[in-house]
């Protein structure tokens, strides 16, 4: 089934014009990777669907239902979750607390004992404040408080970014088991070698629009045009 569908997406920041006609499609369970370059409107994309950016215009359909007229402040309850590349970790509060801060808003959200059993680093530090986390712990946790919720899309924004490699293959390790529990994921990343290990599908984008989608197993195929756009 079909659980995410964009069609001809336009938005803006202010008079910039970011998006121009994004179209794409998540099935129930799948993790699609969007690739681009900086810039390209690839996190403009995940605020644009969840809502955090208002001046748009096309259709969002989540699990059916039309998205555009939901206001910012129920579209986590539609079930979709956004983890931003910021993380948004509470500084002065633990671990567990920032965990516990959301609000559970639909049935199917891990329990926290699930939670430290996918991220036994994270049950370790449970009493850490925020500010001693590294950055690995830190995007462990955004993730986390995500999946407590109970939401069935993770919009996840460029979660390996200036991470060590050792933390990049356990975030690599947690998405798969996450698409092996039947999450959804709409993942945006510059690691194509990491993305490729976790992504059914992928999405490429080039100054505001989607320029080719192919499922994994044609990356070998697609890789020069991959090296022409994302200039690698």
């Amino acid at each position: 089934m079909t659980l995410l569908e964009v069609n001809g997406l336009h938005a803006w920041y202010g008079e910039s014009h970011i998006l121009h006609g994004v179209d794409l499609f998540v099935e129930e369970g799948e993790t699609i990777c969007i690739l681009g370059r900086n810039g390209m409107g690839k996190t403009t994309t995940l605020r644009t669907i969840m809502g955090i950016l208002r001046k748009r215009t096309g259709a969002i359909r989540f699990a059916g239902k039309d998205m555009m007229g939901v206001p910012l402040h129920r579209t986590a309850r539609e079930g979709l979750g956004f983890v931003p590349e910021e993380r948004g970790i509470f500084a002065t509060l633990s671990v567990e607390e920032n965990l516990m801060l959301p609000p559970v808003v639909a049935k199917g959200g891990m329990s926290v004992g699930e939670i430290y059993e996918l991220f036994p680093n994270l049950k370790e530090r449970r009493s850490s404040p925020g500010t001693k986390l590294s950055g690995g712990e830190q995007q462990m946790l955004a993730m986390a408080r995500i999946l407590r919720t109970g939401a069935r899309c993770l919009l996840l924004d460029e979660p390996t970014e200036g991470l060590a490699p050792v933390i990049i293959q356990r975030i690599g390790e947690v998405l798969i088991e996450l698409r092996d529990r039947g999450m959804t994921v709409v993942l945006v990343e510059q690691n194509f070698r990491f993305a490729s290990k976790v992504a059914d599908r992928f999405y490429l984008m080039d100054h505001g629009q989607m320029v080719a989608d192919f499922p994994v197993e044609e990356l070998p195929a697609n890789m020069p045009m991959l090296n022409s756009v994302l200039g690698v």
